[in-house]
């Protein structure tokens, strides 16, 4: 299903219905795709330790407080 900004604030109903029947909208903006509403069964269920990002700093030594510390080193 596709739809734009004005028909997502008044269909939001028949909109929801598509999604519930599995199927994604697509969100027009000047009439050019812009953003994907899918159902949360169709979302990613892989793992967390499958993400490319988990684990990278594993052979860090330094403890993950300390890290915090001085990346919030000067806020205030």
């Amino acid at each position: 299903m596709k739809t734009n900004a004005v028909d997502l604030r008044r269909n939001m109903k028949e909109i929801m219905r598509a999604v519930g029947r599995n199927e994604p909208v697509t969100v027009l903006y000047h009439g050019k795709p812009k953003a994907m509403i899918l159902p949360i069964e169709q979302a990613s269920s892989a793992p967390v330790r499958a993400h490319p990002f988990f684990g990278m700093n594993q052979d860090d030594a330094e403890a993950v407080e300390n890290v915090m510390d001085e990346l919030r080193n000067g806020r205030y």
